[in-house]
């Protein structure tokens, strides 16, 4: 029975590689990549944007492409983590961390043909800084509040309390942001994709149109982050259309552009393709040029074949959450133990991920400055586990377990398979496992954030190589996806997250992730390296493990 499977399975991966081979060599003689026209690129992301205007959302697929018609005051160097100078070609920092002086670059234009300047820097921030009502709700200005805090005038007494104080230009090609006290945000925040900059006119357009509509998890975007005549950046590419019936957005090349390289395309498609095998067969077709979230099996087939397929660094982490709240039981930390001890994290590694993945034993890669070699480990070992929920009386323990579907994100290709392992080693624990399948959006991430889910899967891919980025964004206050109040591990988290000596900083870091990981508030599973696909005459993107990808880059052989 076994080798009959095994010459079932060696047979079609030799009918796949064959058919991948057929379709390179045809499309080797097309200089368009199939897309018929050698001026347009054709690139499948596996999930659409919310929203054109970057600073109103949290999700990656939405910084995907804002990134490329939106720059910020710095950037990270192509395919790393350094911080380096982007429309401010240099920058300084007071001793203390709180007066933040930006030398901006000279000549550079908005799309609408506005200049960029100090005054237009402010009026920025300024836009962040004083929102009210609807905007100060964190379904909008999630990513502000996590960088810089509240607001001028806070709302809500949940709202944290505002660290920005003010941004002062020095004349036209000089700019001072002042903030209250020292945070491990910066100058990380500086480089987010959420703060990307915005013309002076058309933010006096968003202005005009007024709030956000709606009640919590029925919120209605603007109109003007939903079309593209209105919003207007610096980068190589501008807004050309968004056609959300066909699940695309259509960029042009800015021809006004300062910087290099300039757009190597006139247009440049996002088209949304959930499903990694229909990116594959789409780029087979030439329908597509490129897509991304290789699944793991197609990598070395692609290859074969002739394809390019680029693998990113290591940046991401997948977790299993535990929500105490949601079920009393996990309270006890015998039982959180036991779940640790009954998973398998290298069934996971070995299976469903792509080489280079590796089972993770803390909330951060071993890539991130603070990773500690001395947390608690949690290793492999059912029968353990067993022994664990009979000591804490949870040894009939039935638990809901929340998972995505039609889905696929760079620390998890396949979210039903890992959870299909992850069931299998509960129940082999004693554990009976109650599925809760989900739509990935809206359904799956408000139930997490709502805190609904005793059990879930999910992950982050980091935004700049601060481990605040990963432990902070989790463990510096209460959240209600984790359901646990544990003030020394906030407090603890307060303290690093204001020591501006970074020596100081990365040895707190690592006290911090023994500390979590002692606590256990949920378990750690895997980092992986994601990968993308191009066609054979394609000049593809630096890969960034931080999936900050400049598609201006992008051009045919």
């Amino acid at each position: 029975m076994k080798s009959r499977k095994l010459r079932g399975l060696l047979a079609l991966a030799s009918v796949t590689v064959l058919a991948l081979g057929t379709a390179a060599c045809a499309k080797s003689d097309r200089d368009d990549g199939g897309s018929g026209d050698k001026d347009t690129f054709v690139f499948g992301t596996p999930g659409s944007p919310k929203s054109l205007d970057p600073s109103l959302a949290t999700d990656g697929e939405t910084f995907r492409v804002t990134r490329q018609v939106f720059e910020t005051l710095l950037k990270h160097e192509p395919g790393g983590t350094k911080i380096v100078p982007s429309l401010a070609e240099s920058y300084e920092q007071s001793p203390d961390g709180l007066i933040w002086t930006f030398n901006l670059r000279s000549g550079v234009k908005f799309h609408d043909g506005e200049a960029f300047n100090a005054a237009a820097v402010c009026k920025n921030y300024e836009r962040w800084y004083n929102w009210t009502g609807t905007y100060q709700n964190t379904n909008f200005s999630s990513y502000w509040q996590e960088l810089f805090g509240g607001f001028a005038k806070n709302e809500d007494a949940k709202t944290p309390a505002a660290n920005f104080k003010s941004c002062a230009p020095q004349g036209d090609l000089k700019v001072v942001i002042t903030v209250d006290h020292y945070s491990a945000t910066l100058p990380g925040a500086f480089t987010h994709a959420s703060l990307g900059l915005h013309s002076p006119k058309a933010i006096e357009k968003y202005t005009a149109e007024g709030n956000p509509t709606g009640e919590a998890g029925k919120f209605n975007y603007p109109a003007f982050s939903q079309t593209a005549g209105t919003v207007a950046g610096t980068g190589p590419f501008k807004y050309a259309n968004w056609d959300k019936g066909a699940q695309e957005v259509t960029l042009e090349a800015f021809d006004g552009y300062w910087g290099s390289p300039k757009a190597g395309v006139k247009k440049l498609v996002m088209k949304t393709i959930k499903d990694a095998n229909a990116g594959r067969q789409a780029l087979q077709s030439g329908d597509i040029q490129g897509y991304d979230l290789v699944a793991p099996a197609d990598v070395s087939p692609l290859k074969d074949a002739g394809y390019q397929v680029p693998t990113r660094g290591v940046f991401n982490l997948l977790y299993l959450g535990m929500q105490q709240e949601a079920e009393p039981l996990l309270q006890k930390k015998e039982v959180r133990e036991a779940i640790a001890h009954a998973i398998d994290k290298q069934s996971i590694v070995t299976s469903k991920l792509p080489p280079g993945a590796k089972a993770a034993d803390q909330f951060m890669p071993d890539t991130v400055e603070g990773y500690s070699t001395t947390v608690p480990k949690y290793d492999y070992n059912p029968e353990k586990a067993k022994e664990l929920l009979k000591g804490a009386g949870a040894d009939k323990l039935s638990i809901d377990f929340c998972y995505p579907t039609e889905v696929s994100r760079p620390y998890m290709p396949s979210p039903p398979e890992i959870f299909e392992i992850l069931k299998a080693n509960l129940q082999a624990a004693g554990i009976t496992v109650n599925d809760k399948p989900m739509k990935w959006a809206p359904d799956y991430l408000d139930a997490t954030d709502a805190g609904k889910c005793p059990l879930y899967i999910i992950g982050w891919t980091g935004d700049y190589n601060e481990a605040y980025n990963f432990i902070g964004t989790w463990f510096a206050v209460y959240d209600g996806g984790w359901g646990f109040k544990n003030e020394k591990l906030f407090a603890d988290m307060a303290t690093v997250s204001k020591e501006p000596d970074k020596a100081k900083r990365i040895e707190l870091y690592k006290a911090l992730n023994d500390e979590i990981m002692t606590y256990l508030p949920g378990v750690p599973l895997t980092s992986s390296p994601p990968s993308m696909a191009f066609a054979p005459n394609v000049n593809p993107p630096t890969t960034s493990p931080l999936t900050q990808e400049n598609f201006a880059e992008v051009s045919y052989k």
